[in-house]
């Protein structure tokens, strides 16, 4: 029977009839189920609560078995590194925001933090592996070196919301009667509160599409679909950071012309560019963009990428404090910066009507950036990505962080290179990193309250040249 049945890719295929299909298949009668046999299949046993424990924290499979001699080193080297990285860029996408830059500081420890206990960054052989054998041939391992994170395209999203619900003109204040002034910790008050509503929002949209099974999703957004919108974006991020660039003050707009008022009041204003500003714009993007493609050439040679970011903002806040540019040159710098962590707060949920629609959004465009990177490395290395479970993660990080005033976050192309060609091998690294910046937040973000707010949009316009590179799809 067995041998009439196998068919040789060789010749032709023999065409059987109804009856002699029924005759070779012999189909099953299909099987009833009785009500206790349904029952005994939704009764929760003590495995099957130790597997779903399992699935939604991965890192108790893998972490009892993290082999420390092998990994530990290049964690602890790597972590460090996109540590480094998180600093300047949590800084420059809470000005993309429109929030305070300890906001991004805060968006780079939580989430990545949080990450390390629900995303499904592991290595799990299908067998209990020796020491020897995690990254062997024989052993079907899953590595994932995602960096979870602020991110361009996310921020210019928030950002393009507080403008619209938030705008600086509604906190307008007279000062001795004659001069009108915004009040900008009034304003900035309430657009953390706002933001941090968003992203709670964000990450129950999250959590509840990966509870769901809508993981599938991701199948209908074609990758031309995304590349097209975070093309789309980065021209949106681009123009938004000419106004520190040039160091002129626009309006805010929001609508479907936005992009082309914002253009139209920054060419009206050229005339009034700040010198200062602009010079320092254009030697850090120089710099940054020089120190990159060096980056880019010698990494096989260099042990970790340089730091040019990190170096940027040192040595530019060193300069601004000694020369005194904000008050000497009018060089707009990013102020106070407070040191410490906030207690947690709920969110408004007045918001949730006016935001839910946007919230939504994000939790898509958040979600689809993250597990195309994560096919990517999963390709990469052999190993195939839980797309609901990652979004389960990625929803439970925005949730948790929205409460410590985060905002929304994704994963980034450049920070997870980093800590993959740094000796990236498990999510211990993004606890290193978040480590680097807990250290910032409690002993040294306060130092960098006269940091020229140029830098910062230099930073973020050069990280725009991969997206840039988008173009080339057309």
């Amino acid at each position: 029977m067995a041998s009439e049945m196998a068919l040789s890719h060789r010749g032709p295929h023999k065409v059987l009839s109804e009856a002699e299909l029924e005759e070779v298949a012999q189909r099953k009668p299909p099987t009833k189920s009785s009500l206790r046999g349904c029952l005994r299949k939704t009764r929760c046993s003590g495995s099957a609560a130790k597997s779903l424990l399992f699935r939604f924290l991965p890192f108790l499979r893998w972490l009892p078995r993290y082999p420390v001699k092998d990994w530990l080193l290049g964690d602890i080297t790597s972590g460090f590194s996109v540590g480094i990285m998180h600093l300047p860029q949590g800084l420059a996408y809470a000005l993309l925001a429109g929030l305070p830059p300890v906001t991004g500081l805060y968006s780079s420890f939580y989430p990545v933090f949080l990450y390390f206990f629900f995303g499904t960054s592991r290595h799990n052989s299908v067998e209990v592996p020796s020491q020897r054998s995690w990254c062997s041939p024989q052993a079907t391992c899953q590595h994932c070196t995602l960096s979870p994170g602020p991110f361009a395209v996310i921020s210019v999203m928030i950002g393009s919301l507080t403008e619209s619900l938030l705008p600086s003109e509604n906190f307008l204040e007279s000062v001795n009667g004659t001069n009108v002034t915004v009040n900008e910790a009034l304003r900035d008050t309430a657009r953390v509160e706002l933001v941090a509503t968003i992203t709670v929002l964000t990450g129950i949209f999250q959590v509840a599409l990966g509870l769901l099974q809508f993981g599938f999703v991701v199948t209908y957004l074609s990758d031309p679909l995304v590349r097209g919108y975070t093309t789309a974006s980065s021209v949106h991020v681009l123009v938004s950071q000419l106004k520190n660039v040039f160091g002129v003050s626009v309006d805010e707009h929001s609508g479907p012309l936005s992009l082309f008022m914002t253009v139209i009041d920054i060419c009206k204003k050229l005339p009034k560019t700040n010198v200062g500003t602009l010079v320092t714009a254009i030697i850090a993007m120089v710099a940054i963009f020089i120190v990159k493609e060096l980056n880019h050439k010698f990494a096989a040679k260099l042990p970790m990428p340089i730091p040019i970011e990190l170096i940027t903002i040192i040595v530019s806040t060193g300069i601004s404090y000694g020369v005194n540019l904000n008050d000497k040159f009018g060089i707009s710098v990013v102020g106070n910066i407070p040191s410490g962590l906030k207690p947690p707060v709920p969110p408004d949920i007045t918001y949730f009507g006016k935001v839910a629609g946007n919230a939504f959004a994000i939790a898509v465009v958040g979600y689809a950036i993250c597990i195309s990177l994560g096919k990517i490395f999963a390709l990469k290395h052999g190993y195939k990505v839980d797309s609901n479970q990652e979004l389960i993660a990625l929803g439970l990080c925005n949730f948790l962080g929205g409460f410590f005033q985060c905002f929304a976050i994704s994963c980034s192309m450049s920070r997870s290179l980093v800590q993959e060609s740094t000796g990236g091998n498990s999510q211990v690294a993004g606890v290193i990193a978040s480590l680097v910046i807990l250290v910032t937040i409690l002993k040294i973000g306060e130092l960098f309250r006269d940091l020229p707010k140029a830098i910062l949009s230099a930073i973020i316009i050069i990280n725009l040249k991969g997206m840039f590179k988008q173009f080339s799809d057309l």
